[in-house]
Parts: C-alpha cells; structure tokens; sequence
C-alpha cells in the first residue's frame, strides 16, 4: 500500500529496546527491537480519517493521541526500523480509504416461498425418520 500522506519525522519517535526471540545471545546484548511513536494530532487529519485511525489502531492508540507500534521480529534494528515505519504508513493510509457502504436488501416474494417451501420437505423428511407406531 503507498504512503497516503507522508509521515511528518517530526510527528515520529524511535525507541530501541532489548527483543526476545531470534538472535541467540546477542538478543540480550543489543536493542534491536523498536518502539515506534506517531503522534496522530501532528498529522492533521480530517475528522473521518481520524476516526477511522482510532479504530483501526485499537489497543495500540493511547490516552495522549499517539499510536504505538513494536518491531521486534528481524535480528537488526534497520530492518525493525522498516518494518515499523511501514505498518504504521498502511495504517495511515488504510484510514483515509473510505468504506463501501452497504446496501440493504430484501429477499422477493418467490425466494421467501422457496425458502418455506424446503423447509417444509425437509421437515417431512425427518417426521419420516421418527418411530413407526402400528395401529
């Protein structure tokens, strides 16, 4: 997905912290893993859009208007860095796309009477199955 407005540096921190998982013993020396800030309100998007970003980034979007994201799955900070800026672009760009509203229908007549219809003919079907009373 192409970056739909492009992120202001100044609306972005970094953090860099120690990862878990690939590295061996070299995950506990180095911070590799990164804490991405995006600070929404420096971005000045329109309200929809705004809404939008505060749905989509749930539990990461905090009290202060910011969205936090963590990289931690590649072995160098680089490529946690990209990994991270880059969920973050989707996401922005994500919220400025507007969704399909759907429209409501309704089933026809005939489609209605089908319906009963089959219904009808399964219930006979399985009265069929119940046990044989001999008069």
């Amino acid at each position: 997905m192409a970056e739909w407005p492009p992120l202001p540096e100044a609306a972005i921190e970094e953090k860099f912290l120690a990862a878990t998982g690939p590295g061996g013993q070299n995950v506990n020396k180095v911070a590799t893993a990164v804490q991405i800030r995006l600070d929404v309100f420096a971005l000045g998007l329109s309200p929809h859009a705004y809404v939008r970003l505060k749905s989509l980034a749930g539990s990461r979007w905090t009290n202060d208007g910011e969205i936090v994201l963590t990289a931690r799955s590649h072995r160098t900070q680089e490529a946690n860095r990209a990994e991270a800026r880059e969920r973050l672009a989707e996401l922005v760009a994500k919220a400025h796309i507007m969704p399909i509203r759907r429209v409501k229908t309704r089933p026809s007549k005939n489609a209605k009477a089908k319906r009963v219809d089959s219904k009808v003919i399964r219930g006979g079907v399985k009265k069929g199955r119940g046990k044989v009373e001999l008069d």
